[in-house]
């Protein structure tokens, strides 16, 4: 059984601030080593239900949080960027299952740390007419590759957008939002423990492989600044829907591989890198 984990960091047990997943931050190696014990217990829960092969990406900003000596020896790391695939970097056709831990809610709505992807420069994001943000888009191109995502963690918010997503992922909240940027924490050790055994109960069976498809989708983006939405009319089969919007058509995974394009044309205009 071949497992893949892509862990972000906003969604980590007791982390609630900037300085807790920035580099710079005044508690940022504290945060990043919280971040390496989640996904150790993601980790954990799947050797114990019979994993043989376990890739974890390490997708959040710069992507080279976790510290690989921090890391369960069962796993391999992908870590650093670019990655033309982002937070979904090494997926492929020949793994069993997803694992999302440490995810966060989409732009807008009032999770811990939540944004879609760029911090502040993304306002809105759809996928075919639909709001979506950095849980919904993982899950779609999952799909698409054929890999289904069987659990996700993060806080109270990222756990009701998955569900609404997909009620049939399991979720695994370690904290609850009092606002942006406050929580009501989950003591770490049951938190840690509720991770593992998520992720070992929906490996006991083998997970249902989602169906690949082929099926075009429209992936549609709102911008804070007008500047990046007219540049990125420059790249063809992008258009505009008015002047902060651009959209673009394709198939999964595809589409998410254009989107990483976009948002490194956006960080070189913003001199804001890609936060997820």
């Amino acid at each position: 059984m071949r497992i893949y984990i892509s862990a972000d960091m906003e969604g980590v047990t007791g982390l609630v601030d900037a300085d807790d997943v920035q580099p710079g931050g005044r508690d940022y190696d504290r945060g990043r080593l919280m971040m390496a014990e989640d996904v150790n217990a993601a980790v954990r829960g799947a050797v114990a239900a019979g994993a043989t092969d376990i890739t974890v990406n390490d997708a959040h900003g710069p992507m080279r949080n976790i510290l690989p000596e921090a890391l369960h020896p069962a796993a391999r790391l992908i870590r650093g960027k670019p990655k033309h695939m982002g937070m979904l970097e090494g997926l492929a056709p020949e793994h069993d299952a997803v694992i999302c831990v440490g995810y966060h809610s989409r732009a807008g709505a009032l999770g811990v740390l939540s944004h879609s992807f760029m911090g502040h420069e993304i306002e809105d994001m759809w996928l075919d007419g639909r709001p979506v943000g950095e849980i919904g888009l993982a899950h779609a191109t999952a799909a698409a590759i054929g890999v289904p995502v069987t659990v996700l963690t993060g806080d109270d918010c990222a756990c009701a957008e998955m569900t609404e997503w997909d009620a049939s992922i399991a979720t695994v909240a370690v904290k609850y939002a009092r606002d942006r940027f406050a929580a009501d924490l989950r003591p770490a050790d049951e938190a840690r423990a509720a991770i593992e055994k998520a992720v070992a109960a929906s490996l006991s069976a083998p997970p249902k492989a989602s169906v690949a498809t082929a099926d075009p989708s429209t992936l549609t983006v709102r911008w804070q600044s007008a500047s990046v939405a007219s540049t990125l009319l420059g790249i063809p089969g992008v258009t505009s829907a008015d002047s902060r919007t651009v959209q673009a058509q394709g198939t999964l995974p595809d589409l998410y591989r254009l989107f990483g394009v976009w948002m490194r044309v956006a960080a070189s205009l913003t001199n804001q890198p890609p936060y997820c």
